[in-house]
């Protein structure tokens, strides 16, 4: 609790030093470049950390070695603020930094163990699955709780909702709320949402992201779904690298702003079939090696009957298992048989997991 009231703290101290860093601030910006910057979008020092090179060259037309020299001063400057790590650190002041790192609640009891204690910040978790293994549920659920206080399992903060499919409903955030005994009222308020139509809109939303994240204070980010706009536009495989470097480029900024933010971004995904696998689940993931990649905690959603199937793909430490819960008014809840225990379960074999798909 009390490191919790601490890491408040410092987050309201890093936004009054934030408030006082100008653009100007920088060494070798001047009034000039400074106006560039702004038209450009890059209103802040923080916004100028996170920019790519690439797209900043072409922003305000200069080289990349001009543009790659304005980041990096921008960085120096936030170090010099502390609100940024120094380029070294040892692995005990990783361990104090990883520990500063907020959890948000995602519902259900064996879903937080199974994300060793909910959503992390400072990280991109991906939730992957056919259609209605509920993906979209988890991301309304979290609009509800994230309003809460850190003690109870939210992040008293805002919840930006990204909707690429045409799939969030206020009246779902609204039911799951009451359901759970909170303000619906407070709770839409806390929740911005931006309808995405095409794949050059969500680029350029990412892009913005920095801007909007301080306009509603956001502490979660949602991406509903990462791909579907990508996948639909670029069809064939003549469009595929244009594809996946585009991807690759909103990725690597999302995971920059997740970092630098301490904020926790949430990114939904469809799967495909492996017409190649002969044994056990065909279906994977779409986007190739570049989401997998870019995701630190990648989760598998299936259905089992009336529940689902949360399953552990990939993670830097987190154990390969998975764990059941339910879709209820609440969203995301715990099956009524093991309430109050998780039912998380260690994987065994390659074989044995083969075989409890088959049965499954």
């Amino acid at each position: 609790m009390n490191n919790e009231l601490e890491n408040g703290e410092m987050s309201g101290n890093s936004q009054m030093i934030m408030i006082d860093l100008d653009i100007q601030d920088i060494e070798g910006i001047g009034p000039t470049t400074a106006k560039k910057l702004k038209e450009a979008g890059i209103l802040s020092v923080m916004d100028l950390a996170v920019a790519s090179t690439d797209e900043l060259s072409v922003d305000i037309n200069s080289s990349k070695e001009t543009a790659a020299s304005y980041i990096i001063a921008a960085q120096r400057l936030l170090r010099e603020s502390h609100l940024l790590d120094k380029e070294f650190i040892t692995a005990d002041a990783a361990l104090q930094k990883r520990k500063a790192m907020l959890r948000c609640a995602t519902g259900s009891t064996a879903l937080d163990d199974l994300l060793l204690g909910g959503i992390e910040t400072q990280a991109v978790t991906e939730f992957y699955g056919e259609f209605g293994s509920g993906k979209s549920q988890i991301c309304h659920t979290l609009c509800a709780i994230a309003r809460q206080p850190v003690e109870n399992g939210g992040l008293n903060s805002g919840v930006i909702y990204i909707d690429t499919e045409g799939t969030f409903r206020p009246e779902r955030v609204e039911q799951i709320a009451r359901a759970r005994e909170l303000d619906p009222s407070e709770i839409l308020k806390s929740v911005a949402v931006c309808k995405v139509y095409n794949s050059s809109h969500l680029e350029l939303i990412v892009k913005d992201l920095g801007r909007y994240i301080d306009d509603f204070k956001a502490k979660i980010v949602i991406i509903d779904s990462i791909i579907s706009l990508h996948r639909a536009e670029f069809a064939g495989r003549g469009t595929l690298a244009d594809r996946q470097q585009r991807l690759n480029g909103m990725l690597h900024k999302l995971i920059r702003l997740a970092e630098i933010y301490n904020i926790a971004v949430i990114i939904t995904n469809q799967v495909q079939s492996s017409p190649d696998t002969f044994f056990g689940d065909p279906t994977k993931a779409a986007g190739g090696n570049v989401i997998g990649h870019a995701s630190t905690y990648r989760i598998y959603l299936r259905k089992s009957g009336e529940n689902r199937i949360a399953k552990m793909m990939d993670s830097p430490y987190h154990p390969y298992s998975d764990t059941r819960f339910t879709i209820t008014e609440k969203g995301t809840d715990d099956l009524e048989e093991t309430g109050k225990k998780s039912t998380s379960k260690k994987s065994t074999s390659k074989k044995d997991k083969e075989i409890e798909e088959i049965e499954e």
